[in-house]
């Protein structure tokens, strides 16, 4: 049976994050299947009027992230809206101001409501100068989960501290990847020479945000650590965000490719030899995924994504979470075996393999039918 879901995201493509891009292939894999899928979201710049499906509400810039913005409360127009078009269920993908209005008018009106635990903001608090709000962060998230009748979240992991912490109905509907766009095919060598990497390398990565609360600093260290034992070894970063210029400025020797797209970025992640990921506070960590489809090694904390899909060793090396030692050994040791690189990419493209969009629309599908019933 066709379904009228309305989803209510701060963040939407072509808006570049990990959540949007979730938030795109649900509701493209939602809508290909016969659903009925609208998006209200907060105005994306000044000429956005959204379109038939896409209600484009005001907002304002998320502090720390300038490219990105915040929906307001909007309980008047999504009452409005949702009395002269009732969906069926209302998906609240994001934890903001017009987030908690949309639980709250769904609520009013008897709609079924379910919610996306997407992005640990609590945790991120701390790197941005004002831990002392974490607390009350995590339990203004933890309320609004609370009022709705399923919370969909990327793992195991995440679903097991949820439920620890008394939230219900937790569900774990996971994260995809397009192995046909990240694939080994793609890897360059003439995008390996523009990056300076002389012969074999190894050509480090860093894909993602470029901001505190990814824990860059751990990247620097262990390039430098690799760079002592590898001179030729080469570090290239991609992404963009706040911390960005300063790397630069204190790295003229990396290299820094800025936001690549698509194919591009696809081939960024192929034509390197080792990803890095010290990453802490991630719900799952697309990037680690798109990595390992790309037939790259990566390094990770036993966190997120890659507790669940690298096995230490085999297709991927990982450390307890916290031990920068364990971290930087481990990378060390792989770049000191380049011979096993090749081994450990192939293992965890086979790996990705299996976690293919169209099974994780279905488990959507299969809790949204599950909070209807």
């Amino acid at each position: 049976m066709s379904l009228a879901i309305a989803f209510v995201t701060e963040t939407f493509p072509p808006e570049v994050n990990g959540v949007a891009m979730t938030v795109g292939r649900l509701v493209g894999g939602l809508r290909e299947r016969g659903h009925r899928v609208s998006v209200i979201r907060p105005r994306q710049g000044q000429s956005d009027a959204g379109s038939e499906h896409e209600l484009a509400l005001p907002g304002l810039p998320l502090p720390g992230y300038p490219g990105l913005r915040f929906g307001l409360p909007a309980g008047r127009r999504l009452a409005r809206q949702w009395r002269q078009q009732r969906p069926d269920l209302v998906h609240v993908v994001t934890e903001g101001p017009l987030g908690w209005s949309a639980v709250s008018v769904a609520r009013k009106l008897g709609i079924p409501v379910t919610s996306g635990f997407h992005t640990n903001f609590d945790r991120y608090s701390v790197h941005y100068g004002v831990g002392w709000m974490r607390p009350a962060v995590a339990a203004y998230l933890r309320t609004l989960h609370r009022r709705t009748r399923a919370t969909m979240v990327p793992t195991a992991a995440l679903a097991a501290d949820l439920a620890g912490e008394g939230l219900s109905g937790v569900r774990v509907v996971g994260r995809g990847v397009d192995t046909s766009l990240f694939d080994p095919a793609r890897r360059s060598a003439t995008l390996r020479t523009q990056w300076g990497v002389d012969g074999d390398g190894p050509a480090c990565l860093y894909v993602g945000r470029l901001a505190a609360e990814k824990n860059l600093a751990l990247v620097e260290k262990t390039f430098a650590a690799i760079q002592v034992w590898h001179p030729r070894a080469r570090m290239v970063w991609v992404g963009d965000g706040p911390s960005a210029r300063q790397l630069a400025v204190d790295h003229p020797e990396h290299h820094f490719a800025g936001l690549r797209l698509g194919e591009d970025l696809a081939a960024h992640y192929a034509s390197a030899d080792l990803f890095l990921f010290p990453s802490l506070t991630e719900t799952y960590g697309n990037v680690v995924a798109e990595a390992m489809a790309s037939g790259l090694p990566v390094v990770a904390y036993r966190s997120a994504a890659a507790a669940e899909l690298i096995v230490d060793g085999s297709n991927g090396c990982l450390a307890a979470p916290g031990d920068e030692e364990a971290y930087r050994s481990a990378a060390l040791d792989l770049v000191s075996a380049p011979e096993c690189l090749p081994a450990l990419g192939a293992a965890a493209r086979q790996t990705m393999l299996g976690h293919q969009w169209a099974a994780v629309v279905d488990r959507f599908e299969s809790v949204v039918r599950e909070a209807l019933a």
